[in-house]
């Protein structure tokens, strides 16, 4: 097999929780509590979970936005959790972001065309003319017009400024691209454009994306592979089209089951799990996801699964679960 383009081992990310007159650190909050997984190369990775699992979180620590508290990532074969700030800044050219927020993620105070050009500015790359006439490419390749590169954010639809960030992403070139649930604040029908864009980059460009979402439907329309998370942990792991017709962790089965179905006449038996998620700063013993599933045994509660790969399954598939299974 092909070296990934990005290897994550044991990735943590854990936030110091403080009281008292002393500021003193008095706990832990495990947001991302150590995850692992590869991408290959003009691939894309759905992350997908419920609100509060770790998912953002996940994606800045992978590109150092927050500084990972344990765990190495590769990009390219370099550990860019060991490498200096200057080191740090040449690979940023190899990886970049797409926000959730269009609106948030740009400048109120610079036209679109200011805002898609600033990482040319930042890296040096080109002549003043030629950054001026790869925003214009930019522009174009995200069907936006070159006329509007003197607007500014507030003069665009929701759907035009998530396509300036994309314009953003796309100015160095990257190799990978974080779309941090890039279409959940667009109505659906710009959803689907904005869809529609990433994957023909992605065929074109050969651009590898991992893809956060909670949206499973989205996640299964763009997605190569998909990773279920947890509480802070990926819980299944697997290709697409195998994990959304035979999931196998009780958890991805639940989430399945909401997702609605095109055909009014055709209905899915809904999982409705009990409780609330637990917190991420007292994650209950054993499986974390034990208090809430329906085939829980004395073992769930005192033994936390591994991920690991199902005899006589599928070698890309992984599971976490003692009892996993079709529901």
């Amino acid at each position: 097999m092909n070296t990934p383009l990005l290897e994550v081992d044991g990735l943590k990310k854990h936030f110091p929780l403080r009281g008292g007159w002393l500021r003193r650190v008095t706990g832990q909050l495990r947001a991302v509590d150590g995850v692992s997984f590869r991408l290959q190369a003009g691939r894309t990775l759905g992350l997908v979970g419920e609100s509060g699992c770790g998912k953002s979180t996940l994606g800045r620590a992978i590109l150092r936005l927050q500084e990972p508290t344990a765990g190495r990532v590769l990009l390219e074969g370099r550990d860019i959790t060991a490498m200096t700030p200057a080191a740090l800044l040449a690979a940023r050219r190899r990886m970049q972001i797409i926000f959730q927020d269009p609106y948030a993620s740009l400048n109120p105070r610079r036209t679109v065309g200011q805002a898609i050009r600033e990482p040319l500015d930042v890296h040096r790359i080109g002549t003043p003319v030629e950054r001026d006439a790869r925003v214009l490419e930019l522009l174009d390749t995200v069907g936006l017009s070159a006329r509007v590169r003197h607007r500014y954010p507030h003069e665009f639809s929701g759907g035009q400024r998530q396509r300036v960030g994309i314009a953003r992403a796309l100015a160095l070139e990257p190799a990978l691209i974080v779309a941090d649930e890039p279409v959940s604040a667009l109505d659906v029908s710009v959803q689907g454009q904005v869809l529609n864009l990433v994957a023909r980059l992605q065929r074109e460009r050969g651009i590898a994306f991992l893809f956060i979402s909670h949206d499973l439907a989205v996640i299964q329309h763009v997605s190569d592979a998909v990773a279920v998370m947890y509480l802070g942990r990926i819980v299944e792991y697997g290709p697409a089209a195998l994990l959304y017709r035979e999931p196998q962790h009780p958890y991805t089965q639940a989430l399945l089951s909401a997702v609605p179905m095109p055909d009014p006449a055709r209905r899915r038996r809904r999982i409705v799990l009990p409780g609330e998620v637990p917190s991420p700063v007292a994650s209950p013993a054993g499986c974390a996801f034990h208090p809430r599933c329906p085939r829980a045994r004395a073992l769930c509660r005192q033994e936390r699964p591994e991920l690991r790969s199902l005899p006589g399954g599928d070698p890309g598939s992984q599971v976490a679960c003692h009892f996993p299974g079709p529901g």
